[in-house]
């Protein structure tokens, strides 16, 4: 879907990056070894999108470390966009639709640190949750956003991942 809009598969891959957690940063060199990227590739991408406001760089001893601007008026935006993109926001409807009480849903490992490997590991918590329903929710998002999805199931809310929903009400 965003590759038809950014024709540039390694900005897509650093708006991911960046914007999936605002929390996850990184440096030109460990980016490019992450995305197995050249560092040209890297930088020139790096070097658009702070120049355009959507990153953040600060410079620390011989490193420049990027980061997602918050406070940019598109931040939400894109945050938004890049969940459809890996399918977060399809995950979470389908998942209130039918698996009862859920008080958090957490994405876990790769994807929560900003990298699109292919297996989004998804944590559900809560209490009376419908544990038969998974397996047939697994299927249908796989096949909705053509990435594996791998489900676990807690009574207890996580200290980790990234919480993509979040509701102690019920």
């Amino acid at each position: 879907m965003l590759e038809t809009l950014i024709t540039s598969k390694t900005r897509i891959r650093i708006l991911v990056k960046f914007f999936i957690n605002a929390a996850n940063n990184g440096h030109l060199r460990g980016l490019a070894e992450e995305m197995n990227e050249s560092t040209n590739a890297i930088r020139k991408e790096l070097n658009n999108l702070s120049e355009a406001g959507y990153l953040e760089k600060k410079a620390a001893q011989n490193r420049v470390s990027y980061k997602a601007n918050i406070k940019h008026p598109l931040f939400k935006t894109l945050q938004q966009i890049v969940y459809k993109h890996l399918g977060l926001d399809a995950i979470i409807d389908m998942i209130l639709a039918r698996m009862g009480k859920v008080q958090q849903i957490v994405v876990l490992g790769d994807y929560a640190n900003g990298i699109d490997s292919g297996v989004i590991e998804v944590l559900i918590v809560g209490k009376q949750l419908n544990a038969d329903y998974i397996d047939q929710l697994a299927l249908k998002i796989e096949d909705e956003i053509k990435r594996k999805v791998i489900f676990t199931l807690q009574d207890f809310p996580s200290e980790s991942g990234l919480i993509i929903y979040e509701n102690f009400e019920c």
